[in-house]
């Protein structure tokens, strides 16, 4: 049997919120219906945030109500406590909440510094566990900062210490604005090994500079088992100008299956969910592999 690797779908949330055209919470729906019916079970289906601030995710209460039960793990991003409430109303079974390595970030997205950013984190992190809602927090800009430029090692690898310390049930190293390499990867990975393990560590790459799946196969060779992508490279970056959006799911899949993986997706699936968000957005080319899939499907080897 092969062994498995978990692609968590982002593209509902981290993929629409950055799109010029607003969907509905229907038409999100139907997006996440999409993925299910290509195979996916670990889905961010959307964000508990103001809809003044993040009109894309209005409406992610609708969402979560039209998700099907069943064996899925349905993440949502929140903020802060106020976040957490409203999710947790909802029924979503794993929340997400996102502190940056770099305490430029920090101010110029959250307006706190990161000190103040743990505070908050921690406190949600706390209740959280109490009332058994899984949580995830993402560590953003954990290789490169636009801010401050490249960021130290001890300072991510203490960092996930307070952030394990704290509660969370998983830690997310995001390459915000898609600047790590695969040498990158490899050498933090390998300082977080050492001092914390990486059995709770999951990877979120983008694919700014063409090197999202080079990315994940260094995490996949440091043992990391899973990983964020979303639908047809759907995304972007506010703080990366011509940022591609993130690595595509249908590209992390092709590779990690060929590799001998077991990631659970179906490539026929994954097409009709490309040509759904690419009718549904306008803006939806697809992966790097999503043309050689639409011939692999036409001459019917998929």
């Amino acid at each position: 049997m092969s062994e498995k690797i978990i692609i968590n779908d982002v593209g509902p949330r981290d993929g629409l919120q950055n799109q010029a055209k607003v969907l509905t919470p229907a038409q999100r729906l139907q997006i996440i219906e999409s993925l299910l019916a290509a195979g996916a079970k670990h889905i961010e289906v959307g964000a508990f945030v103001s809809p003044k601030a993040v009109p894309a995710m209005a409406g992610t209460d609708q969402v979560v109500a039209g998700l099907p039960k069943g064996d899925y793990e349905f993440s949502a991003l929140i903020p802060n406590l106020r976040g957490y409430e409203l999710a947790k109303a909802a029924g979503v079974n794993t929340v997400g909440l996102v502190v940056a390595s770099s305490e430029t970030m920090n101010l110029k997205n959250i307006k706190m510094t990161t000190a103040q950013a743990m505070a908050v984190c921690s406190d949600v992190l706390a209740l959280s566990k109490t009332e058994g809602i899984r949580s995830q927090v993402y560590l953003a800009t954990a290789w490169e900062c636009p801010f401050e430029g490249v960021i130290d090692t001890q300072q991510v690898v203490d960092l996930v210490g307070e952030i394990l310390a704290a509660g969370a049930s998983e830690v997310v190293l995001a390459d915000t604005i898609g600047a790590a390499s695969p040498a990158g990867v490899k050498h933090l990975l390998q300082a977080i090994e050492s001092v914390h393990g990486t059995q709770a560590i999951s990877c979120h790459f983008h694919d700014t500079r063409g090197m999202g799946v080079a990315n994940v196969y260094a995490a996949v060779e440091q043992g990391i088992r899973k990983f964020d992508a979303s639908i047809g490279g759907l995304g972007g970056c506010p703080f990366a100008p011509g940022a591609t959006g993130n690595v595509a799911t249908e590209d992390v899949a092709v590779m990690l299956e060929q590799m001998g993986f077991d990631t659970g997706l179906n490539f026929r699936g994954l097409l009709a969910a490309i040509d759904l968000v690419s009718e549904l957005t306008g803006n939806c080319d697809g992966g790097h592999s999503s043309r050689w899939i639409r011939r692999q499907v036409e001459m019917d080897r998929m």
